[in-house]
């Protein structure tokens, strides 16, 4: 799919101003885009860095970003503070690793009491949540998204090249004793990888109560060879139907998973399909890098450069106007299916923050 370029009869002006766009009603102020869908939701990356080096997520030697290019704490917390003010309700914190970020404690409780933010939650890969968790749950994080693509120690260390899976595990143990409940496990899906391990990790998952998600994987970065490990969510699906009895639910987390149950279990099971099933028509979010790009869009190259605006000093209008303005440029969707072998997206995912 092209970049798409605003529409003049919808500009980004007139979205903040008007009150009724197509077929839905939203408040003044708050952050449509030329296609009538409401942004409540952003993630916000606060490092490139991480201490895994997962084979979908990152190259094996990363260049990371110098510190003058990344947004100081203080920066974080005024986009934040300023997308509140703009109506977004649910706010992730990603990275790279979040947690590997010096003196994150300081941004997140000041996150945590945003006056309108309902839902403050953090993506990590769990290496730091023995001593994060019971912090992080006092500081005000709702919940946790913790990466967790295998059981088995070896294959753990060959797809994060240099992880620990027992302190990732360690780290579930340590959110569920801090309170936290309805903690998601991400998995990426991989043919030849780990396939073999879909049913045991929905087992896991449910004698630890816990949700998880499958993620289709996404042409992010450096993709040879990904046509021959990527599996839909209907194979995996259709996979665990073999083991588990499966209804559909129309519950909703506010993100883009589908959820399934299973009778007698907590536990909800979750697919994220950026190419099956892409959930384009109903997104709700944005994502804002560690070093200030506002991407509209995950699958696409346009981007908005909010580091800039943070420090010429000005009032916080200008940043404001800045994340209206970048509606113009969020376009009606990808297509990830097409770019398997002909890239358009050549940044790694750690550097869009998920």
């Amino acid at each position: 799919m092209r970049n798409e370029t605003p529409h003049t009869e919808l500009s980004p002006a007139s979205l903040a101003s008007s009150p009724i766009v197509g077929n839905a009603s939203h408040a003044t102020g708050t952050l449509v885009d030329k296609y009538g869908r409401h942004v409540t939701y952003v993630r916000l990356s606060i490092t490139d860095r991480c201490d895994f080096r997962c084979t979908y997520c990152m190259a094996e030697e990363m260049t990371f970003l110098p510190r003058q290019e990344v947004m100081s704490l203080e920066e974080s917390l005024q986009v934040a503070k300023t997308f509140v003010d703009l109506g977004v309700t649910k706010l992730r914190i990603t990275g790279g690793e979040p947690l590997v970020r010096k003196n994150v404690m300081w941004l997140i409780e000041r996150l945590g009491a945003l006056a309108g933010l309902e839902n403050l939650v953090l993506t990590t890969n769990g290496s730091q949540l023995e001593r994060f968790a019971a912090p992080l749950k006092a500081a005000g994080v709702r919940r946790l998204n913790i990466s967790l693509d295998t059981l088995k120690p070896e294959r753990f260390k060959e797809i994060t090249r240099i992880g620990d899976l027992d302190k990732v595990l360690r780290g579930i143990d340590a959110a569920t004793n801090a309170g936290f409940r309805r903690t998601k496990l991400n998995t990426v899906m991989m043919r030849g990888t780990n396939d073999d391990e879909f049913v045991d990790l929905v087992r896991f998952a449910m004698t630890k109560e816990l949700d998880i998600s499958f993620i289709e994987e996404m042409p992010l970065g450096e993709i040879h060879g990904r046509n021959n490990t990527y599996i839909s969510s209907e194979e995996t699906l259709a996979l665990l139907g073999r083991h588990f009895e499966l209804l559909p639910s129309t519950e909703s987390s506010g993100g883009p998973a589908r959820y399934w149950r299973i009778p007698g279990s907590e536990s909800r099971i979750g697919f994220i399909s950026p190419h099956s099933h892409n959930f384009c028509d109903t997104c709700n979010r944005v994502r804002v890098t560690a070093k200030g790009e506002l991407y509209p869009c995950l699958g696409q190259n346009d981007a908005l450069n909010l580091l800039p605006v943070l420090r010429t000093g000005t009032d916080d209008a200008a940043l404001r106007q800045a994340i209206v303005d970048s509606m113009g440029i969020k376009p009606f969707g990808h297509d990830f299916t097409q770019q398997m072998d002909a890239p358009q997206v050549v940044r790694f995912m750690s550097m869009t923050g998920g």
